[in-house]
């Protein structure tokens, strides 16, 4: 089955770092929208779709809608833009990219992003740079210092410019982390039957700065159940593999077992397993040495929610190159579907 391209690539390509999710909000009410009995946004600007069902179970899915960015902290009086970062960067994935700053009123301007060095042609002895640091960046606007400053100001926010291209049977792009789990969760939604659950679906706000809007809404919501969708890493590529491995692109669906910010409940990861093997749908047992996704905030509320998440493998994360499998996301949004019809009978006592 392909996947709807049309919704990917605007995923993907709006953007909205942490706290400035507004873009990504009216993506999500208008799917939502169309895809539950009632929707609502919460003070720290995640948007909730409720789709009712029968019973006394609801499921919590949380899928974060912010992207790793910059917010812009000071504009010198050469009009280049300094800038603040907002989750986890890579300053050797920085260099000579291309950005759009997000002005105030919603205007994008296209700029490239440089670390304050000199050119190779002008390097001699012991000029010869070290590796940047993030804070050494910042962003040409190609404008006058006057120009710039009448129309950014501290506070607007910056983000990669970069669009999704298929590549092979993948899909690359900048933000899978984690748009592609937003998209899994409004596609399974859609692909879901009958249910008796009641169905929570949360495009959550504030992710990479600590898991803080997937916190606030599951504190107000108390769900029976979490689910959260991320990507993961999949090492399959030179320098990873065997142990090191994580996950692989094309082997289905990451079933998470733990990360560093949660062990998810054995007994909601022998249910995934147990319809996964069910169904015939391709997937993979998932360990995460380091990094955290929404359910590792959850979980911990109102004396303990079962809770685990399903990933996406994902290649170079944290780059403008992440690169997710089309198989992999179908095999995500079956699995989610699955479940969600059956969710009302899972017993996660200990």
């Amino acid at each position: 089955m392909a996947l709807n391209e049309t919704l990917l690539r605007r995923l993907i390509e709006t953007p909205g770092v942490s706290g400035r999710e507004e873009q990504q909000r009216e993506i999500a009410r208008e799917e939502l929208g169309g895809l539950t009995d009632e929707i609502r946004t919460d003070a720290m600007g995640s948007v909730i779709g409720t789709k009712r069902g029968r019973g006394d179970t609801s499921v919590m899915i949380a899928a974060h809608t912010d992207e790793i960015g910059f917010l812009v902290k000071y504009i010198d009086d050469k009009g280049f833009l300094r800038l603040q970062t907002l989750g986890g960067h890579d300053p050797a994935n920085m260099v000579s990219q291309r950005v759009v700053v997000t002005t105030t009123d919603g205007t994008a301007l296209r700029g490239v992003l440089q670390p304050a060095r000199k050119p190779p042609h002008l390097q001699r002895g012991d000029d010869q740079p070290k590796p940047p640091k993030t804070d050494e960046f910042y962003v040409d606007l190609g404008m006058p210092a006057d120009e710039v400053k009448e129309k950014v100001r501290v506070g607007d926010y910056a983000t990669m410019d970069r669009t999704l291209e298929k590549v092979g049977s993948n899909y690359v792009g900048k933000a899978m982390d984690d748009r592609i789990g937003v998209f899994v969760m409004y596609e399974a939604l859609r692909a879901m039957g009958d249910h008796e659950a009641t169905v929570l679906a949360v495009a959550t706000s504030q992710e990479e700065v600590g898991l803080r809007g997937a916190e606030a809404s599951a504190s107000a919501l108390a769900p029976t159940v979490a689910i959260a969708l991320d990507v993961t890493l999949a090492m399959d590529i030179p320098g990873g593999g065997n142990e090191s491995e994580i996950s692989a692109l094309g082997k289905g669906a990451a079933i998470k077992i733990m990360d560093s910010s949660l062990i998810c409940h054995p007994r909601l990861v022998e249910h995934f397993r147990a319809i996964a093997e069910r169904e015939n749908i391709d997937h993979q047992m998932e360990i995460l040495p380091f990094g955290g996704t929404d359910a590792g905030g959850i979980q911990r509320l109102h004396g303990g929610i079962p809770s685990i998440t399903l990933s996406v493998p994902c290649r170079y994360v944290h780059t403008v190159n992440e690169m997710v499998s089309a198989s992999d996301v179908q095999a995500c949004i079956t699995l989610l579907a699955r479940y969600l019809e059956e969710a009302h009978t899972g017993d996660y006592s200990l």
